[in-house]
C-alpha cells in the first residue's frame, strides 16, 4: 500500500469509549504482533460457508483453519500482555456482558452441542478483544491493520476471478462474484470492499496516504464491489461515508471539497446513467421480489410467528448457524432475538447506541470520522446481514471503532521537587 497507509499512529493513554482511567498504563508502543492478531482475528470471522471453490475444500478443514486462527489470536495477545493491563471499555464489556443469555440458552441444547461450541468461540473473541485493549489508543494503526487484512482477502477473490472467471461468478448466484479460492460469497465480499474504500477514503481526505497510494486499494475494490451487485454493502458504503464526511466538513477544507464534488458527480451520474443504475439494482428480479427482499420477509415473518416459551422470548434458544427453518434470517436483530432473546436485543441496541452517542460527543477528528462511517456501515447493514449477535466481521467493525474513540487522557506536568533555598549571609549579601 502506497503512502502513509502502512505506517502506525502515535501511541496515547486513553481510555475506551468515554470512560477515562488513570490505572491503566501507559504503552511504550503498539508491537507489530498486534498486527497478526488483528488478522488472525479477521481471519476467523471469514466464515467456513459460501460458494464452490476451484479446488473443493472441506468445511471440517476450513472450520479448523478459521478456529485455530482465533485460539492462536488469543494465545499471542495473552503473550503480549502477560500482565493483563486492559482498558475499561463500554463496548467490550457489553459484549462481556452479551455471553451471559448467549451461554443461558445455549445451555438447553435447543439447537445442539454446536450452541456451546459457538459460545467459546464468542468468549475467545471477546477474551481478545479485551487483551488487545491494551493498545486502543484513539490512533490510525487498527484502522491500517483492518485495511491490509480484508485488502488482502479481495486480492485473493481477484485471483480466483482471474485463475477461474466461471466458478468466480456461477450462475446460481446469478452471476455475481463469489470467492473461488476461499468460500466466500458475494455479501461478504461486498462488505470487505465497501469497509475498506470507505477507510482508505477518509485516510485521503485527512492526508494520512497519498492519492496514488490509495486509488491502488479504491479502484480494484470498487469494481469488485460492482461485480458483487451487493445493494446493502453499497448503500452501507454511500450513507456511512456521507455520515464521516458530513463530521468533518466544519473543521476539513478538503472535506468540503470532496463532499461539493461528489454531490456533483452523484447528480450527474444518477441523470445520465439512470437506466443502468436500476438495472445493476434490480440484478434480474421483479418488483415483488425485491418487494419482499429476495424472500427475506417470508422468513422474518415466520420467525416472529413461530411459538416461543417464555424462557425463549427473553434468553432466545441459543447460538445457531443464523438460520430459521434452514433459510438465513439475514437480519441481526431477529438473529439475536431468535438466538439470545430480548436480553440480547437490548444490549446489542444499547452497545450501537453507546457507541453512536461517543461518537457525537467528540470533538471534529479523522479518527472520529472512520468510527462514524463504520458504527454507520454496521447501522445499515444490520436491517439485511446477521452478526451483531456473534464473533462476526461486523463486531469486529464496531471493536474498531471503539478503539478509535478512545480518549487520550489530559497531559499532566511533571512534578519538580522543592529545592531548599541556602541560607546567605548578610556580609555576603552586602
Amino acid at each position: 500500500m502506497g503512502g502513509d497507509l502502512t505506517r502506525g499512529g502515535p501511541p496515547g493513554r486513553p481510555d475506551t469509549a468515554g470512560t477515562q482511567t488513570d490505572a491503566a498504563p501507559r504503552p511504550a508502543g503498539t508491537p507489530k504482533a498486534v498486527g497478526i492478531v488483528w488478522a488472525l482475528l479477521a481471519l476467523n470471522t471469514l466464515g467456513s460457508a459460501g460458494a464452490k471453490t476451484v479446488i473443493p475444500l472441506p468445511r471440517s478443514l476450513i472450520q479448523m483453519a478459521t478456529m485455530g486462527a482465533l485460539v492462536t489470536a488469543f494465545a499471542l495477545a495473552l503473550a503480549l500482555n502477560l500482565r493483563l493491563r486492559i482498558r475499561p471499555s463500554a463496548f467490550v464489556f457489553l459484549l462481556t456482558l452479551l455471553l451471559v443469555p448467549s451461554v443461558i440458552s445455549s445451555v438447553n441444547l435447543e439447537v445442539g452441542y454446536g450452541a456451546l461450541f459457538r459460545c467459546a468461540r464468542l468468549a475467545l473473541f471477546v477474551g481478545t478483544l479485551w487483551l488487545l485493549s491494551r493498545w486502543w489508543d484513539g490512533s490510525l494503526t487498527f484502522v491500517r491493520y483492518h485495511i491490509r487484512m480484508y485488502f488482502a482477502v479481495l486480492v485473493l477473490v481477484a485471483a480466483g476471478l482471474v485463475v477461474s472467471p466461471g466458478t468466480a461468478m456461477p450462475e446460481y448466484y446469478g452471476g455475481r462474484l463469489v470467492g473461488a479460492l476461499w468460500p466466500l460469497t458475494p455479501p461478504q465480499i461486498g462488505q470487505y470492499a465497501a469497509v475498506v474504500i470507505g477507510l482508505t477514503v477518509l485516510l485521503v481526505l485527512g492526508r494520512h496516504t497519498t492519492g496514488a497510494g490509495a486509488a491502488v486499494i479504491i479502484v480494484p475494490s470498487l469494481v469488485l464491489l460492482v461485480l458483487t451487485h451487493t445493494r446493502t454493502a453499497t448503500l452501507g458504503l454511500l450513507i456511512g461515508l456521507v455520515l464521516a464526511i458530513g463530521s468533518l466538513v466544519p473543521t476539513s477544507a478538503a472535506a468540503r471539497r470532496f463532499f461539493a464534488w461528489t454531490v456533483v458527480c452523484a447528480t450527474v451520474a444518477a441523470v445520465a446513467f439512470s437506466s443502468a443504475l436500476r438495472t445493476w439494482y434490480l440484478r434480474g428480479q421483479s418488483q415483488e421480489n425485491l418487494s419482499n427482499l429476495t424472500g427475506r420477509a417470508k422468513v422474518w415473518d415466520a420467525l416472529l410467528a413461530a411459538p416461543r416459551t417464555t424462557g425463549e422470548k427473553v434468553f432466545g434458544v441459543g447460538l445457531s448457524d443464523k438460520s430459521f427453518g434452514g433459510l438465513p434470517i439475514d437480519n441481526s436483530w431477529l438473529a439475536v432475538y431468535h438466538e439470545q432473546g430480548l436480553i440480547g436485543v437490548a444490549i446489542v441496541a444499547v452497545m450501537i447506541t453507546v457507541l453512536g452517542g461517543v461518537a457525537l460527543l467528540r470533538p471534529p477528528s479523522l479518527p472520529r470520522a472512520c468510527a462514524i462511517f463504520l458504527i454507520g456501515y454496521c447501522a445499515i447493514s444490520s436491517y439485511t446481514e446477521a452478526g451483531l449477535g456473534d464473533a462476526s466481521p461486523y463486531l469486529l467493525h464496531l471493536a474498531l471503532a471503539a478503539s478509535l474513540l478512545v480518549a487520550p487522557a489530559q497531559a499532566t506536568p511533571l512534578s519538580t521537587a522543592a529545592v531548599p533555598r541556602r541560607r546567605i549571609p548578610r556580609w555576603a549579601r552586602r
